[in-house]
């Protein structure tokens, strides 16, 4: 076959903060399964591609990348939080340049041969990712849940675990648009056999 017409399945894997997106994840990388971890090829190109570079400092001036040129995440978090505008303008410059060294890496997986591959982002249906995808799941908990994982992760008070999920989209209306949803309410052993069963599904498609 030719390598244009190989296909992979694309499944987006989401969900908000402390949901255990990552967790679920982790045991599909464990399984085989190769995955894409958006924020993390976005901490990537935020330091090498000179595009983003150039334009966030354009954007939010020279402190938003720091001496050693790494990108001041902490700078730039604190000027976007309650802005969305300027949240839009800077999304509108890394969303992309990641989605292009995505789509690069994509290419990569076909041409080895595997059969389906996870995208994780956040912020699957809010930059239209997708539609570029052939499934989506979402990790749903509930919000006690949440907070205990946050808190227990990142060592922060609880009302800052707060806003932050206050800060994000709501999560029914994910729920609502989801193919498959996994409920993270229980232990590691349980979600591992949630993912399993999926893995089983994909398997089949």
């Amino acid at each position: 076959m030719p390598f244009h017409q190989k296909k992979i399945l694309q499944i987006g894997v989401t969900g908000g903060i402390g949901s255990g997106k990552t967790a679920v994840c982790d045991i599909f990388s464990r399984l085989g399964v190769p995955v894409l971890h958006s924020d993390e090829i976005a901490k990537e190109l935020s330091h090498s591609n000179q595009v983003i570079r150039k334009k966030l400092i354009t954007l939010l001036g020279t402190e938003a990348y720091l001496s050693d040129g790494m990108l001041n995440r902490q700078f730039v978090a604190s000027k976007i939080f309650s802005n969305k505008e300027l949240q839009r303008k800077v999304e509108a410059v890394i969303h992309p340049q990641v989605e292009k060294e995505r789509e690069r890496r994509i290419k990569e997986l076909i041409h080895q041969g595997h059969r389906f591959l996870i995208v994780e982002a956040a912020l699957i249906y809010e930059a239209g990712l997708d539609k570029k995808l052939d499934v989506v799941v979402v990790v749903n908990a509930e919000e006690t849940a949440r907070v205990a994982r946050v808190r227990k992760r990142d060592a922060v008070p609880e009302e800052s675990v707060f806003a932050r999920i206050n800060a994000q989209s709501d999560a029914k209306k994910k729920l609502e648009k989801a193919d498959y949803v996994i409920h993270n309410n229980g232990t590691l052993e349980e979600l591992e056999s949630k993912v399993r069963f999926l893995y089983n599904v994909f398997s089949l498609l």
